[in-house]
């Protein structure tokens, strides 16, 4: 064989082997790719997970103390917290009333046995102290209020401040309730009222609204709107036909008023709605679900999806309580129909646990929530289920589907420069205790870039670090230190977050 011919056959063996080194090479990226993939499917790194703590209809506070609401509400939030559970959604104005101190509206009846009444101690404030309370655990708190509803059906027992008393034209009786009337500019002016005030005294993380704006229709009762239809509908030009699109439009302009107010306020302070879960069917619009069930935009006047498009809304948590496999509304076809609407809009799903539980379907719907790319967590209704750990749903929560710690979702669409990377990480030593500690500038008072929390990292010595696993978060702390065990074989990565749940670059130490 001559040189040349040597020559290439020795090149060609060498291109061979690095072809081979190169397809092993990728086929392992590849391996890990998948295994980060899965990793992520099991364990997200950021999730919302949310329950909703009702209030309406509750016997559980009446008859407590100020004291003893306390010391319930601290192991329940202990509890929710063991779970997994990184977000309350606590209902703090069930029937224009009020769990918190308002100038506004009287104290709820189902905080103290009597609208009106005040707590046992005089300067008391359920809200603030459940705020401080979630804080305190790295939970959020969202204020979930129930924008018309000024008595649950049955209810005549008002107290002598609350503005029905004040307003009578404001309101109109349907189904047993007592509710604002929607069709009445006043009536939105004063919700927005009540809404900035919450905003403008509380350290709120958000504004909740459920699936309560027009009341669910009772069969064989009109809604009585005649006379605002009247005064605010026909005279802006709204034909008798057309009484549908003026209801849709006035919740429409509580929604966008809403949107302005918190943002004008606390630009951090998010606005989201938990709607009934089907916006249309088919059978009504093409472009709907392949469901028959109530509709959003028909029966309660809320066009959900408008409000998404126009970005009104900084979350939607659509109500999919039904089963797999649902003959009216399937949660799987639901959940997919949700994802491929062509917004922004971050999806939190609404969770029956009670149903799923029943139907041994809570594997599946996880799934099917972390599967789909625009839902970004769930809501579990209700907190009680999980508190009670109905058919388990607590202890699969914390040692399967929550196992590791989740990160709030970032809110992109709202402010998306990071924070600045935490000062002068150390270890200091206090007798056989040791902490990590870091300097910052100073905690977040209302600039959008300043932490107001930070993640602590940790990986073995030989290992990559690597802070998009969920399972590498050590500790998440408002508190600018954080105890860690004396043991040489760990290394350490703490990043500040701010309250748009921005994280910045991380420093590492090794003890």
């Amino acid at each position: 064989m001559n040189h040349t011919a040597l020559s290439n056959c020795l090149f060609s063996g060498f291109c061979f082997a690095l072809r081979l080194t190169l397809l092993g090479l990728c086929l392992t990226s590849c391996a890990g790719l998948r295994r980060f993939g899965q990793e992520q499917m099991l364990s997200p790194k950021r999730e919302f997970r949310g329950a909703w703590i009702q209030t309406v209809f509750q016997d559980d506070y009446r008859d407590l103390t100020s004291a003893a609401f306390r010391s319930l509400m601290e192991k329940r939030l202990d509890r929710l917290r063991a779970c997994g559970i990184n977000a309350v959604l606590f209902q703090v104005r069930p029937e224009a009333d009020a769990f918190y101190r308002s100038a506004y509206e009287p104290w709820s009846r189902f905080l103290t046995g009597r609208q009106g009444v005040p707590p046992d101690e005089s300067d008391f404030d359920p809200m603030a102290f459940l705020i401080d309370a979630c804080h305190r655990r790295n939970m959020e708190f969202h204020a979930w209020l129930n924008p018309y509803r000024a008595g649950a059906t049955g209810f005549n027992g008002f107290a002598a401040s609350h503005v029905l008393h004040r307003r009578p034209a404001w309101f109109v009786r349907y189904n047993g309730q007592t509710l604002f009337d929607p069709g009445v500019p006043e009536c939105r002016l004063f919700i927005c009222r009540v809404v900035k005030d919450i905003v403008s005294r509380y350290d709120v993380d958000a504004i909740h609204m459920d699936d309560y704006f027009y009341p669910y229709p009772a069969a064989g009762q009109k809604f009585p709107d005649d006379r605002s239809f009247k005064y605010y509908g026909q005279k802006n030009g709204y034909k008798p036909e057309e009484r549908d699109q003026w209801r849709r439009e006035n919740v429409n302009q509580l929604i966008r008023m809403l949107r302005q107010t918190v943002k004008d306020t606390k630009p951090w302070v998010r606005l989201g709605i938990s709607p009934f879960g089907i916006y249309r069917n088919a059978g009504k619009d093409r472009e709907g679900s392949r469901t028959s069930g109530l509709q959003n935009y028909d029966d309660l006047y809320a066009d959900i999806l408008l409000w998404m498009q126009k970005g009104w809304i900084d979350y939607c948590a659509p109500q999919l309580y039904w089963e797999i496999g649902h003959a009216q509304a399937d949660y799987e076809t639901l959940i997919r129909w949700w994802n491929d609407r062509k917004c922004k809009t971050p999806l939190y799903i609404g969770q029956d646990v009670a149903r799923t539980m029943k139907a041994g379907q809570l594997k599946e719907k996880m799934r099917l929530s972390r599967m789909e790319k625009r839902v970004r967590g769930n809501i579990f209704w209700s907190a009680n289920d999980l508190l009670q750990n109905k058919g388990g749903v607590a202890d699969s929560l914390k040692y399967t589907y929550h196992r590791y710690p989740a990160l709030i979702p970032a809110c992109d669409g709202l402010y998306t420069r990071r924070p600045g990377r935490i000062k002068r990480l150390r270890v200091e030593q206090t007798g056989r205790k040791q902490a990590l500690r870091w300097d910052i500038d100073t905690l977040s008072r209302g600039r959008p870039n300043e932490p107001v929390y930070f993640v602590i990292y940790r990986f073995r010595k030989e290992e990559k670090t690597n802070i998009k696993r969920a399972k590498a978060i050590y500790a998440i702390t408002r508190k600018p230190s954080c105890p860690i065990p004396s043991d040489v074989s760990w290394r350490y990565a703490v990043t500040a977050v701010d309250r748009f749940h921005n994280e910045s670059k991380a420093r590492q130490i090794s003890p």
